[in-house]
């Protein structure tokens, strides 16, 4: 998606998210990919983002892969990525079913019996 003009209000992308010279978003995005050559004020939360030399961003951003070209200014403050993805994709008819994770130190039954059986 590309941005051209202005826009108030929350994004949610699967896919990229491009801020032009004129473009201009005050609010939350979520995307795989931000660049940005234009303005954001508010949080990005992406898997990538990019700050092009005429871009600006004020607010924060939760990203591990953050780059800045010269020329170009963040204000705001930076997080890791949080611990789940940010956008996750699944082929079309097929649904992931994730286990959930065991608490440390609790072992899977298939681990006890073996233990008993020793």
């Amino acid at each position: 998606m590309q941005v051209d003009g202005i826009i108030e209000g929350t994004l949610k992308l699967e896919k990229g998210l491009i801020v032009s010279r004129s473009g201009s978003i005050k609010g939350e995005i979520w995307a795989d990919k931000i660049i940005v050559n234009g303005q954001i004020e508010g949080v990005c939360r992406a898997n990538a983002i990019e700050i092009l030399d005429k871009g600006v961003v004020s607010g924060s951003i939760y990203c591990d892969n953050l780059s800045i070209d010269r020329g170009g200014k963040f204000f705001g403050t930076t997080h890791p990525a949080e611990t789940q993805h940010v956008v996750e994709f699944t082929p079309k008819g097929k649904t992931d079913i994730k286990k959930a994770e065991q608490p440390a130190g609790e072992k899977k039954p298939a681990e006890q019996k073996m233990k008993k059986a020793q």
